[in-house]
């Protein structure tokens, strides 16, 4: 039986390549653009590792998710920046198979 991508991960694929992708020199706005899409996919991420009673890993994401809120941004040097977006990357990619599992149903 075939098994089919789930909509997260294909998110989590989006997250992993932008943070490869800030590696470069970029302008500003590919930062900003970053932080908004980290935070929405970790955060997204987070509640469904939640809902799969993943609470390590819910947790995880969420601090990932606070890390690059856009709305109180943390300020760090651009090397900095690029160490955590290489460690996050990897963080997400192993979330890709350890976070996600299946939420057994209930018989009423």
């Amino acid at each position: 039986m075939k098994k089919k991508i789930q909509p997260i991960t294909i998110l989590k694929i989006i997250a992993i390549l932008m943070l490869f992708g800030a590696l470069a020199h970029n302008p500003y706005a590919y930062y900003q653009i970053l932080r908004w899409v980290t935070a929405a996919i970790a955060g997204y991420a987070a509640y469904i590792a939640h809902e799969h009673r993943k609470t390590a890993w819910a947790w995880i994401l969420a601090i990932t998710a606070v890390l690059y809120n856009p709305i109180a941004p943390i300020y760090l040097d651009r090397e900095t920046w690029a160490i955590i977006d290489l460690i996050v990357a990897v963080v997400i990619f192993i979330s890709i198979f350890k976070a996600q599992g299946t939420i057994e149903k209930r018989s009423s």
